[in-house]
């Protein structure tokens, strides 16, 4: 396992190099759980598009589809 390669004092760098790609997603997911969309096909729609493609899903939604959400 390439984790086991890294010396225990450089890990402590490389664990946020490994979180901070999966931070928008998290966002978006708490975001789009707590805000309304036009359409509850809309809001699966993102659901699933954070799941299946999470690092990519989270900056699409940051970039385009926070806009679209509006308060409960």
């Amino acid at each position: 396992m390439w984790i086991a390669e890294i010396p225990a004092d450089k890990l402590i760098y490389a664990i946020p190099l490994l979180l901070v790609p999966i931070l928008p997603n998290l966002w978006a997911i708490a975001h789009i759980y707590r805000h309304d969309f036009p359409s509850s096909t809309e809001k699966m729609a993102w659901l699933v598009a954070q799941i299946i493609l999470p690092v990519l899903g989270g900056i699409g939604y940051v970039l385009s589809g926070r806009k679209r959400a509006r308060k409960p």
